[in-house]
Parts: C-alpha cells; sequence; structure tokens
C-alpha cells in the first residue's frame, strides 16, 4: 500500500514538472515574441570590449592630427570586420524613454593599432566623437586572438533621424576607414508612439452624429501631465484648420470634445497633438471614403457659357462633358475630358441644356452630375403641340443662336439622318419650323451650333399610316353632324309636344270657365259682338258683375262638337 502511494506521489511530482518546464517555454517564447516587436532596452549606455580587452573612453580630438602611412598589408578590409548600425532604448519611466545608436565593430588586433574612433554626424550639427583606446597590458595579452569587438550605445539620436557614421584606427592610418549611414525608425513604430515624447501623439476615436453634423471625439495615451489640442481641419500637403482650437485640460476626467462640421468631405480630418513645442500630430478622417461628396460646387456663367468646377479636397480623377439621353445613359462628348487633382477645371461655350451632364471617374467608379436638370439656364426648347390631326413642331429661344436641324429615322438605337436644315433664332422668338408632311413615322435632331460643348436633342413622332391620316377628316365631321342632328330632332320632338299640350289646356280651360277663346274664327255665326261702348258693371247684391258677351251658348256649342 504504501509502495503504491509512492508510485502515485512521484507520478504527480513528475507532472507538475513537466507543466512547469512548458510554462517556462511558452513564457519565454511570448518573451521573444514581444521583444520582437520592439526595440531592446538598456538600463545605461556604456561602452564594452571584448573579454579581457581593457578600453579607456576619452573625448576625441577637436583637431585630429594628420593621418600616418600605414604599415605593409594595413588596409580597410583587413582590419574592420562586420560593422553593425541599430537602435536601443533607454527609459525612466513609461513616456520618458530616449533613442540611442548601438554601434558595434570587430576589428584585426595588431601591434600597431592601439584602439579605434568612432564619429557621428548629424544633418546641421558638429560631428561628435570618441575616442576608445586599449591599455598596452591587454594589446599584449591579446595579441595573438584574431579578432576583437568594440560596442558603444552612448549615441543619443531621434526618431527618423539620419546619422553618418565613421570609424578610424588608433593612431589614424591614412586610407583605412570605414564610413556608413543610419536611419533612427520613425514613429510608426507602436513601441516608440507609447513610449517616447518625440512620438507620442495620443489616440483619438470618434462618433459621428450626422443628424446634427457632430463629431464626439475622445483621446487617450496622451502626453502625461500636458494638456491636448484638437481640430478640424482639411487635408493637403498640410492640414489647414477650418476653425478653432479646441483644448482637453490634463485634469479633466474625461478627455472628450464635440466638433461641428459642414458637409462630410472625404478629406475633412479630425487632428489632435500635445500641449508642447513641435509636437508630433496624429489624424484621423472619419469621411475618407465619401467621394460622392467631391462631386458638387459645378458653377455655371451664363454670360461667358462657362461651365467650371474646383474639387474640394485633392483627388485624382477623370472629368467629362456627357449628353444624357432618354434611357438614362450618358454619352461622352469627343475632346472634353480633363485630368484633375487639385486645380480648377473649366469648359468654356457650353450650352446650358438639361440633358448635357458632367461626369467624373475616378478608377472604376463613375458619378454624374446634371448641374442643368431644374431648367434653370435653359436657353432654348422645342415645342410639339397636336394642330388639326398632326403635330405642330415649334422652336423657342430666349437668346440669339444657329441650329442645326435634321430629319432622322431610328434605327437599333441610333437615329440615321436623312435631311439637314440650319436655321438661326432671333432673341426671344418663335418660328414654326412646317415640318408637318415629313414627320410621319421620323425624328428630328436638333443641335446648337454657336457653342463649342451642346446636347443633343432627339423627339421621335408617333406613329402614323397614311391612309388613315387622309380619311381622319371625313371621321371628325360625321362626329360633328350626328350629335348635331340628334340635338335638332330632340328640340322639334319637344315644341310638337308642348304645343299640344298648349292646346289642350286652353280648350279644357274654356269648358270649365264658359267663356269665349279670343281667336280667330272662319264661322261668322260664332263670332262675339261687342257694343261700341262699354257698359258699366252691375252691382248685384253687392257684387261687381261684369258685362260678358252674348255668345256663350254658341261658343260652347263650338267646343263641344270639336
Amino acid at each position: 500500500m504504501s509502495s503504491t502511494r509512492s508510485l502515485m506521489l512521484a507520478v504527480v511530482k513528475m507532472i507538475l514538472w513537466v507543466a512547469l518546464l512548458m510554462s517556462q517555454c511558452c513564457l519565454g517564447l511570448i518573451g521573444v515574441a514581444a521583444g520582437s516587436t520592439g526595440l531592446e532596452r538598456i538600463e545605461k549606455c556604456a561602452t564594452r570590449c571584448s573579454q579581457g580587452l581593457h578600453c579607456k573612453t576619452k573625448p576625441g580630438y577637436l583637431f585630429p592630427p594628420p593621418c600616418q602611412n600605414p604599415a605593409e598589408g594595413l588596409n580597410t578590409s583587413s582590419v574592420f570586420h562586420n560593422i553593425s548600425l541599430s537602435t536601443v532604448m533607454r527609459c525612466e519611466g513609461r513616456q520618458k524613454c530616449s533613442l540611442h545608436l548601438r554601434i558595434k565593430t570587430k576589428l584585426q588586433l595588431t601591434e600597431s593599432i592601439h584602439g579605434v574612433s568612432i564619429c557621428t554626424a548629424t544633418a546641421g550639427m558638429m560631428a561628435n566623437c570618441r575616442v576608445f583606446s586599449f591599455t598596452r597590458t591587454s594589446r599584449e595579452r591579446m595579441s595573438g586572438l584574431q579578432k576583437v569587438e568594440v560596442e558603444n550605445d552612448c549615441t543619443d539620436i531621434s526618431p527618423s533621424q539620419q546619422v553618418k557614421v565613421t570609424v578610424k584606427t588608433l593612431p589614424s592610418y591614412c586610407g583605412i576607414t570605414w564610413t556608413g549611414t543610419y536611419e533612427a525608425p520613425e514613429c510608426i513604430s507602436e513601441d516608440l508612439q507609447r513610449h517616447v515624447p518625440q512620438c507620442i501623439t495620443g489616440r483619438l476615436s470618434y462618433d459621428v452624429n450626422p443628424q446634427r453634423k457632430e463629431l464626439i471625439v475622445s483621446v487617450s495615451d496622451m502626453l502625461e501631465d500636458h494638456n491636448y489640442h484638437i481640430r478640424l481641419c482639411h487635408k493637403n500637403f498640410i492640414c489647414v484648420g477650418t476653425g478653432a482650437n479646441t483644448l482637453i485640460k490634463k485634469e479633466e476626467p474625461v478627455k472628450s470634445a464635440t466638433l461641428s462640421y459642414s458637409r462630410p468631405l472625404p478629406c475633412l480630418c479630425i487632428e489632435g497633438w500635445s500641449a508642447v513645442m513641435d509636437a508630433p500630430r496624429v489624424q484621423v478622417c472619419p469621411f475618407k471614403d465619401r467621394l460622392e461628396e467631391l462631386w458638387f460646387g459645378i458653377t455655371f456663367d451664363p454670360l461667358e457659357e462657362m461651365l467650371s468646377w474646383e474639387p474640394a479636397c485633392p483627388v485624382t480623377v477623370v472629368v467629362a462633358l456627357c449628353d444624357k439621353r432618354e434611357d438614362g445613359v450618358c454619352v461622352d462628348l469627343t475632346h472634353t475630358s480633363q485630368n484633375v487633382s487639385r486645380e480648377k477645371i473649366t469648359f468654356t461655350k457650353v450650352d446650358p441644356h438639361p440633358q448635357l451632364c458632367m461626369k467624373f471617374t475616378t478608377g472604376s467608379q463613375n458619378w454624374i452630375r446634371c448641374p442643368f436638370a431644374d431648367a434653370r439656364f435653359q436657353a432654348w426648347q422645342v415645342v410639339v403641340t397636336e394642330k388639326q390631326g398632326h403635330e405642330d413642331v415649334k422652336m423657342l429661344s430666349q437668346i440669339p443662336a444657329t441650329f442645326s436641324m435634321g430629319l432622322c429615322v431610328r434605327s437599333e438605337g441610333s437615329c440615321q439622318i436623312t435631311e439637314t436644315h440650319t436655321m438661326h433664332v432671333e432673341k426671344h422668338e418663335t418660328v414654326g419650323l412646317n415640318l408637318a408632311e415629313e414627320l410621319c413615322d421620323s425624328c428630328l435632331q436638333v443641335k446648337r451650333l454657336d457653342v463649342k460643348f451642346a446636347a443633343t436633342v432627339i423627339h421621335c413622332f408617333q406613329q402614323c399610316n397614311p391612309s388613315l391620316h387622309s380619311s381622319r377628316a371625313p371621321w371628325d365631321l360625321t362626329w360633328v353632324i350626328v350629335p348635331a342632328g340628334v340635338c335638332l330632332s330632340g328640340i322639334i320632338i319637344v315644341t310638337l309636344v308642348l304645343h299640344v299640350l298648349l292646346t289642350v289646356y286652353q280648350r279644357r280651360k274654356q269648358k270649365r270657365n264658359g267663356g269665349c277663346i279670343f281667336e280667330k274664327q272662319t264661322d261668322p255665326a260664332c263670332e262675339c259682338e261687342r257694343p261700341a261702348f262699354q257698359t258699366q258693371p252691375v252691382l248685384h247684391r253687392g257684387v261687381l258683375i261684369p258685362d260678358s258677351p252674348q255668345c256663350w251658348n254658341t261658343e260652347r256649342a263650338n267646343l263641344i262638337s270639336d
């Protein structure tokens, strides 16, 4: 039982040791990976020589002595081997790191070489030289070795700085010199952006409120103990500000601000930088993919007949004029394409017709903008009206202009011209074309000739049959005569009915009242005679009774006989 327990304990210990070893390997790999993404760190700068070789460092000579003639067999390739230049980082805090140039050289040690001299020089600065001399004792002790190594990393450099390095022997032998150029890392490295003050720009993030046209900007990883500036700018060679800067104070717990914009242009950027001298800046462009915002700002001068466009942002685009047809396809006009990047482009002598548009092409995309679509500048038009069974065509012009008028027959998407006329129209003039007999089953093609760029307007007339066209007048006359006959017949019938009803009414009234009908009679026996003088009415029991005619019985007999 005890042996089994001991075996189990041994297995557990083995498993723990294996796990510990694997964790150490993983941590080592992670450390290597992390180190590969950043610069090597040093605690302090120093000069290091090969083991057993003692070096003394002192500043170089202000006025170095002249070079000496080298011994036989000495030259640059035989003395210097594998000289390398690199950058290391020394830090005193999270954001207080500096860059140093590490110079490592291998040289062949001989009795005539007592050391090396290393000089570094940058643009606009004097050369900085250091002398590394070997002690006599160490030289003698290591004289049998083939090569020795000298390393120094005490030269301060700045990001992106270019350094010229010169290595010579001590004493200086003529012609034995190694020269090289080194460029320090740029601030694009994340390691530098986080730890080197010259590279710390801060990180910008944003949210867009398109309804209110606002950008809510937040700042992180800004330079400690310093205020921060943000602004909106248009990015070109430099970022040109669009308004005042907004200051974010270091004491504020929330590092954010709101910026207002007018148009979401692709070159509109948010720029941020620390409030220190010559601070690096960072730009973030929220609308960099909104190219369609650039195709506005087209202007037209009606007096000069000049169409122009200027890009609000730098852009590589081909601009051309095109003629937009009824099917929506915009056909390029010849000799109108222009390549644009930043400058303003113009088209002179342009006819401002609604069909004339501007096409913008960049890469595989294109956009169409029609500045005259609202017909605000339209100077002429073709007016077609229906008149006496055919289409009447007139030309209206607000300016004096010359036009090409062509009759054509449309086939397979094109219009084959059969006849062409040139017409001049004066200002505010309306001209009838008088082409009624010729326009049946054809199209009219009109283009202005007194300008450089003009659209071609095509109007196709309705299809018609000549035989039907010739019989159209009698058909129209029938539609006029038939309703008129019906109306006249109705009037006659209504008149006869009214006459009969009126006659019957008068006779019934006569029969009811027993009086005379005063109308001309052919029978003299029925005539009522009135005396020459009217008698006065008789007052009978307070009621006036008029003096009536003397033929009541005769009149009644006539009504009965009828």
